[in-house]
């Protein structure tokens, strides 16, 4: 089956490669010297022309005086081919006559072409058609996240619709079928999505805005929908969607293409969202970094109701993060959770183990035998944190 793509693949390109080679040979020979049709039109009036050829876009001629071949625009006017006869020119006319083999090699051309963009759009989508991958267990839970306790707490209630929905239907209660998640990157946003697959038993699916940008039109919109019909096969379901503002950035009708392949992901998003009941299995998760540069038609109530915001860790939080990474590493006396935990303030979670880790890096080629403050202050000026 492969060999046969292969073969496929190489036959269509090979076609391809003649249609292009044949099209300029024989397509639109440009020959003969150009006038310009002030000057032609005084040589017809003064009766120079001997024979002329009208073609759709010009007009080759010769005169009496010599056997060159000269070319002009046609000027495409009504009574023009009887002005040149009056004129005593011979006249052949092939603007009503087109070549059949500029016609066919025209018509095939083209059909090579988009023969070969729909065979490479398709193996295209075949390749990331199974690029949403489903992950049955994270392997990650609230507890492994330090701190939020008031953010988890919260999110239960979304543990319960995926595990309960029947009993929020039964009271008449619209179950939200749509969360998002903002704040600034590095603090748990995709972890915490994983915690609530865990904790409510749900199958997880992750993608980004940028998986749905892409040169070829309508492919965005495509993958969408697979996105989504994949998420109904596999329910109970979250669909996680990082960097949001990706596919969900505020409308922009200024009619560049970018501007409309952008406007089509929003359209096609909005019909997904608006396509399922809140409580049938499927719970969208969307992250991101800019809430106040998303579409509101997107993140109005009855597709996204709820929005919580992870910003960076306080400091019982930092305290508890201290003690998480530096689990198996050895700490200077001087060093303890409270003050590593002041040292890290305004710092995000991702940076906090970024900064541990480079000054465990640090005591090792300085060969020391504890992470001390100096460890720890060398790695935030590497890290310019």
């Amino acid at each position: 089956m492969g060999k046969n793509k292969k073969k496929t693949s190489r036959i269509l390109l090979l076609l391809l490669i003649i249609a292009g080679i044949a099209y300029l040979l024989f397509g639109d020979e440009e020959k003969g010297t150009y006038v310009s049709y002030a000057d032609f039109y005084e040589a017809v009036e003064a009766q120079e022309i001997e024979s002329a050829v009208i073609d759709t876009d010009r007009v080759e001629f010769k005169k009496y005086a010599d056997e060159i071949t000269y070319y002009t625009d046609n000027p495409e006017y009504d009574g023009f081919k009887e002005k040149l006869l009056l004129a005593g020119v011979k006249v052949e006319n092939l603007a009503t006559e087109e070549d059949p083999l500029i016609y066919i090699l025209d018509v095939l051309f083209y059909v090579v072409f988009l023969g070969a963009v729909w065979f490479v759009s398709q193996k295209f989508m075949k390749e990331h058609k199974d690029s949403f991958k489903v992950v049955r267990h994270t392997g990650v839970s609230f507890k492994d996240i330090a701190g939020m306790e008031e953010l988890k707490n919260e999110m239960s209630y979304a543990v319960d619709i995926l595990k309960n929905p029947e009993k929020y239907k039964q009271q008449g209660i619209r179950p939200t079928k749509g969360i998002i998640l903002e704040g600034p990157p590095g603090n748990g946003k995709t972890l915490f999505a994983k915690a609530l697959a865990q904790e409510a038993g749900a199958n997880f699916i992750a993608s980004k805005g940028a998986d749905f940008q892409s040169a070829l039109m309508s492919l965005g919109p495509r993958k969408i929908k697979q996105l989504f019909k994949k998420a109904q096969k596999y329910k109970p379901c979250i669909l996680f969607i990082d960097e949001f503002d990706g596919i969900g950035e505020k409308r922009n009708y200024g009619g560049s293409g970018i501007d409309k392949e952008n406007n089509r992901l929003i359209t096609v998003m909005l019909n997904e969202m608006d396509g399922f009941e809140g409580g049938n299995g499927v719970m969208v998760i969307a992250a991101t970094n800019s809430y106040a540069a998303l579409d509101p038609a997107l993140i109005r109530p009855g597709r996204f109701d709820l929005k919580y915001t992870i910003g960076n860790p306080d400091k019982k939080t930092r305290m508890e993060l201290v003690e998480m990474y530096t689990k198996g590493k050895t700490l200077a006396e001087e060093l303890n959770a409270e003050k590593l935990a002041d040292l890290f303030n305004g710092m995000s979670c991702s940076a906090i183990e970024s900064v541990l880790n480079e000054a465990a890096v640090c005591m090792m080629v300085q060969k020391k035998e504890f992470i001390d403050l100096a460890c720890i202050m060398a790695a935030r000026k590497k890290m310019n944190l």
